[in-house]
């Protein structure tokens, strides 16, 4: 795979995501992207490319972000890069099976839909979970204690729905902290 379509998506994350403040920033897709090539090591049969722009891209079209439909923005800028409709439609069938909310209890079906969604739910834990968490409650208006009540309808679900195992070593470590400053803020706040 060529690097400039990776620094070319790099650039166009951080151009759609230029004033984010809520977590789903083009931080968290770096780091979604470098999870998922960390993930994908262990797998040497599955495809880097793929893997690669759907991390990347993964927030692109978020329903919470953008009103666009079908991946619009992610299909924009594959088109622009002369990536194959093969390839695009890989990479939006990996996109589209990463969202928590839209695919709770389903596992996708590639090991590439397996170690994006990974990466994504890895991302929603630990020490940059929990900041992730506020700053979302923040933008959206929702006192700490309801952004604590965040944690027991996903946070804490997520370390048993890892794919990999990889992925599950990673969650377990993280799972641990957000219960360590669970038990901390609960405390703090005579709950």
């Amino acid at each position: 795979m060529k690097n400039c379509i990776i620094d070319d998506a790099v650039k166009f994350i951080e151009s759609i995501f230029a004033n984010n403040t809520d977590g789903h920033d083009a931080g968290h897709s770096l780091r979604v992207y470098n999870n998922a090539m960390r993930i994908a090591e262990k797998y040497p049969d599955c495809d880097k490319t793929v893997i690669s722009l759907a991390a990347l891209l993964h927030d692109a079209d978020d329903h919470k972000l953008f009103n666009t439909v079908n991946n619009a923005n992610a299909r924009r800028f594959l088109k622009e890069h002369d990536v194959g409709q093969d390839i695009t439609e890989k990479i939006c069938g990996v996109i589209n099976s990463v969202s928590f909310s839209k695919n709770k209890d389903r596992s996708p079906d590639t090991i590439e839909g397996k170690i994006v969604q990974d990466s994504d739910r890895l991302d929603a834990i630990g020490a940059i979970g929990i900041a992730r968490t506020f700053a979302f409650g923040g933008k959206t208006g929702r006192t700490i204690g309801s952004t604590l009540n965040h944690f027991n309808e996903k946070l804490l679900l997520l370390k048993d729905k890892m794919n990999t195992e990889e992925a599950k070593s990673i969650a377990a470590e993280r799972h641990q902290f957000m219960e360590a400053f669970l038990d901390e803020i609960k405390k703090e706040m005579g709950m």
